[in-house]
């Protein structure tokens, strides 16, 4: 395997850094660069279609930057690899996009099932109007895309050898995927942290999708890469 980052892979860690800085830089020049790109509910007064593709390429400080370059320089490089740069690419943006629709959904359901019930909410900055706080449900960062691309590599590779940590010993990639996807149902379903767990669920959704759209178009069972 090649060991050069392929020009997607590449591309999109340039783009996801550049925007990581710049919006910090846009700050100090009192620009809110999270408020107009990162992805709203679309009951929200600031949402817009285009935050579907833009918030992919906000992230929400250091270490969230961090893991997901890192995810997407040891697995997407491999994946651009074998699949080629178009193909990577598409897929890339639609376990992205399915991501945020996936947000899109569980917000709507809180929202019919909790919120629509007051006018204000409680939070830890006092009482928000109900409109105001939809404009504060936002959703920023590129896991759905790298959980989709973590899928496409446990289903490619699954008998592949890996380390995690704090495990002493290698798992095989199916497991490991597996493993993730229990991890963030189980959080996505207990867990009040402010991390779009379901989306992460939804990158692999629509990554699952597609690859199986693509065996069937091949017509013989098997991926074309």
């Amino acid at each position: 395997m090649n060991n050069n980052i392929p020009p997607i892979t590449k591309n999109l860690l340039i783009i996801n850094v550049l925007c990581f800085f710049g919006a910090i830089v846009a700050e100090r020049y009192g620009i809110d660069a999270e408020k107009i790109l990162s992805l709203h509910f679309f009951m929200a007064s600031d949402f817009n279609m285009g935050q579907l593709v833009t918030y992919m390429f906000m992230h929400g400080g250091f270490t969230h930057i961090f893991f997901n370059m890192f995810a997407l320089w040891m697995f997407g490089r491999v994946l651009e690899q074998v699949w080629g740069s178009k193909r990577f690419l598409i897929y890339y943006m639609v376990c992205g996009i399915g991501a945020g629709l996936i947000q899109e959904i569980v917000q709507f359901v809180e929202y019919e099932t909790v919120l629509s019930n007051y006018d204000s909410v409680q939070t830890g900055f006092g009482i928000i109007p109900m409109e105001e706080y939809l404009n504060m449900m936002r959703t920023v960062g590129a896991s759905g895309a790298i959980y989709g691309i973590l899928l496409a590599f446990g289903m490619l590779f699954p008998n592949s050898q890996m380390f995690v940590f704090p495990l002493p010993f290698p798992i095989k990639a199916k497991f490991f995927v597996i493993f993730y996807a229990v991890v963030e149902l189980f959080l996505g379903m207990s867990a009040n942290d402010n991390v779009a767990h379901f989306a992460h669920l939804g990158g692999m959704l629509f990554g699952f999708i597609l690859i199986l759209y693509w065996r069937k178009k091949n017509g013989n069972g098997q991926t074309i890469y």
